[in-house]
């Protein structure tokens, strides 16, 4: 198969954890071809969405991880799939994306995720379809409606719709001086709408990254632990990742979803799970794969390549 993957800049990739260099990886070792596309190089013309691709060959030296190819101008439906593995923010650019891709869908290309479903899945809101696996939510932008959820939580935590990685996740108790500030500052006085949940203390033991590819879910998920000090258990923010069995309730959680998930087009996707409340449903580009083969020895990246293949 030819297989196209839409990243982030690929210098700035860390290939020794990256998800979308181990799929890479993956599919250069049954067999595949690896191109690369940066989302600026996405274009229409004359009823077809094209993009300079650059063939890549994938190597094991995570500092020199690949061996670029050479660069050409194709129709995205040459491709036998189109993976869209770019990070947040959920900009106008993004959506634009989303669009294009659309497109090539309905001239014939596979695209996953289903970009039509990335853009219906917020990956913060997505949690209200399935609000009987969520813990006490509002959304909403105005400070008395915030300040009364506080107040009735006695201890949340306020976050952007349009974050990623923890970036800009506030814990607010009811008696915190800085509330009002902290309301102001992620609602922009009142111009944007922002989530507020009750606080749950089993962040303590992790939260849960649970993976479901195709459908199938994933037996293992990555607790991100927090460092001392922190409330968010992101990565990115700092959290210890270990890979651990999922519980009954997780399990629970991530079946009852992916069949309705990989009926829209998600092929990859990534539930959030604390103390066995659903908090995020990520689609743009979840990861956690390296980590989890690294300490339970279950090869994720290999099960999206097998997955494609079979589908093809």
């Amino acid at each position: 198969m030819r297989l196209a993957f839409i990243l982030d800049p690929i210098e700035h990739l860390k290939a020794y954890k990256d998800s979308s260099v181990a799929m890479m990886r993956a599919a250069a070792a049954r067999g595949h071809q690896v191109f690369s596309i940066q989302r600026p190089d996405l274009s229409w013309r004359e009823d077809r969405v094209m993009a300079r691709a650059q063939h890549l060959t994938p190597t094991a030296d995570n500092a020199a991880w690949y061996v670029p190819g050479e660069v050409t101008t194709v129709a995205l439906t040459e491709f036998d799939a189109v993976l869209m593995r770019q990070d947040p923010p959920f900009d106008f650019e993004y959506l634009t994306a989303t669009w294009l891709l659309e497109r090539a869908v309905q001239a014939g290309a596979r695209v996953y995720n289903d970009p039509r479903a990335v853009r219906d899945h917020s990956e913060k809101l997505a949690i209200t379809e399935f609000a009987e696996f969520t813990a006490p939510t509002w959304v909403a932008r105005d400070a008395g409606d915030l300040n009364a959820f506080i107040d009735e939580m006695g201890d949340t935590i306020l976050k952007p719709l349009d974050g990623m990685g923890g970036a800009g996740i506030f814990r607010v108790r009811a008696d915190d001086p800085n509330r009002n500030a902290i309301i102001e500052t992620l609602t922009e006085l009142g111009r944007h709408t922002i989530m507020a949940q009750r606080y749950l203390p089993q962040i303590a033991e992790g939260d849960k990254r649970v993976l479901i590819i195709g459908g199938e879910v994933v037996p293992y998920s990555l607790a991100r632990i927090p460092k001392a000090g922190e409330t968010r258990g992101n990565l990115a923010a700092g959290g210890r990742g270990v890979a651990m069995p999922l519980t009954e309730r997780e399990r629970e959680i991530a079946e009852a979803l992916a069949p309705t998930l990989w009926a829209r087009g998600l092929l990859i996707v990534g539930l959030d799970v604390i103390g066995g409340h659903l908090t995020e449903v990520n689609v743009t580009s979840p990861t956690c794969m390296v980590e989890i083969h690294d300490q339970q020895g279950f090869d994720v990246a290999t099960r999206v390549i097998e997955t494609l293949e079979a589908a093809a």
